[in-house]
């Protein structure tokens, strides 16, 4: 039976730390490796900085797959094990901006849709454990720039099919897990 859980929250929420918990009790339960999957890339001092971080706050046992793109296909990979995904808007900013035209704001983004249609066709076939993180942006206000309200979009988008496959959502809010839908 699969246990497909959406970790939802705002910037420095405490949704990772949920995640990392969460996989660790699942990991001692079901006596089952965890594969932590980042899609950070680390372009400058500050990302490298914040991926070390990251890296420090999980156990040195797990193992660390990058996918900061064609992440569907890093997870079909996968030997049976824990996914746990860090995080989907990482993912998404990383293909939005492929083909992204601020000129065309509405335009299709060919690269981002394929990604996204790949992904949640995994999600709803993949039987294992799978803990995916992402980013609330939706109770903030309307973004000033075109591709910021194109990003705030389709991260609303892909967090509602995300929830509407997975068997449990949490928002994790200061640090408090508030679950939303359960299995």
């Amino acid at each position: 039976m699969p246990e497909r859980h959406l970790i939802l929250g705002g910037a420095r929420s405490g949704k990772t730390n949920h995640a990392i918990r969460l996989a660790t009790q699942l990991a001692a339960t079901r006596r089952e490796p965890v594969v932590y999957v980042a899609t950070a890339q680390a372009l400058d001092d500050e990302m490298r900085h914040r991926i070390d971080r990251h890296r420090a706050q999980r156990p040195a046992s797990w193992r660390t797959v990058e996918a900061p793109s064609r992440l569907a296909s890093a997870l079909q990979a996968q030997a049976p094990a824990i996914l746990l995904i860090d995080c989907l808007t990482l993912w998404l900013s990383n293909a939005l901006l492929l083909d992204f035209d601020e000129a065309e704001p509405t335009a299709p983004v060919s690269h981002w849709d394929e990604e996204r249609a790949t992904f949640l066709r995994w999600l709803t076939e993949y039987r294992g454990v799978a803990l995916l993180v992402s980013n609330e942006v939706g109770s903030g206000i309307v973004p000033a720039s075109a591709l910021a309200r194109r990003f705030q979009d389709e991260q609303g988008r892909l967090n509602q099919d995300a929830a509407a496959t997975c068997d449990s959502v949490t928002l994790v809010v200061a640090g408090i897990a508030v679950p939303i839908k359960a299995d």
